[in-house]
């Protein structure tokens, strides 16, 4: 499960890397992304720009938009089995843009950790997104984070982890038509390409949102809860 991520870098950072538009009155900075929120993607419908959808899928056939409180991540084994998101996977797809991820570890107590790339570098995690209608034809545009088996890094903290993307792949994932190519792209991100810290509690709540957030902490003296 991805259920926190970070993209705290500014604007024109998003733009060079991913060679899109950025509207600052648009764009804030996170360093406590959240399920619920109206986050950055790309899409591959406008691949130039950068669009906010909020996170959570609601499909376009959903009664209830409040589906999308339990469709945050999609799991890659199955996404071409699942109504929620066969139809989204063939015409839907998008970058989510980020500079680090959290996870928590089980055990005696939860842990959180942060994950990012070497060098601290923007990568892009594969997402489905959707547009849902209301009776009133008002839409709603939401996405949902890919997830996979966790790489070896992960495997001690947690048994899934968000699908990233190589910049070689990010245009596959948003042009490609071939189904088998896509599912290809699905695995699991090198190991010895990114790093992991654990972090304090403070990631816990939305509403925490600088750079403490982040801040390395020891482990032995987290007393945390949930």
């Amino acid at each position: 499960m991805c259920g926190r991520f970070q993209l705290s870098v500014k604007g024109k950072h998003i733009s060079e890397r991913f060679n899109v538009e950025v509207f600052d009155e648009m764009y804030k900075p996170s360093f406590n992304c959240a399920p619920g929120q109206n986050l950055p993607v790309i899409t591959n419908t406008e691949p130039g720009k950068l669009s906010f959808f909020k996170w959570g899928l609601v499909p376009f056939w959903a009664k209830d938009p409040k589906i999308g409180n339990k469709l945050i991540n999609t799991r890659a084994e199955t996404i071409l089995e699942k109504p929620s998101f066969k139809a989204a996977f063939t015409r839907r797809r998008c970058l989510v843009p980020a500079n680090g991820f959290f996870e928590w570890k089980k055990g005696t107590k939860k842990i959180p950790f942060r994950v990012f790339l070497k060098n601290e570098d923007l990568f892009a995690m594969a997402g489905l997104w959707e547009t849902w209608k209301d009776e009133e034809n008002n839409m709603l545009h939401t996405f949902s984070i890919i997830t996979t088996e966790p790489n070896e890094l992960m495997k001690p903290i947690h048994n899934r982890m968000p699908v990233i993307l190589n910049r070689e792949q990010e245009m596959v994932w948003l042009k490609s038509t071939n189904t088998d190519e896509l599912i290809s792209l699905l695995a699991p991100f090198q190991s010895d390409e990114m790093e992991v810290y654990p972090i304090s509690d403070l990631i816990n709540s939305p509403f925490n949102n600088s750079q403490t957030v982040i801040s390395p902490v020891n482990p032995d003296t987290l007393t945390l809860s949930f």
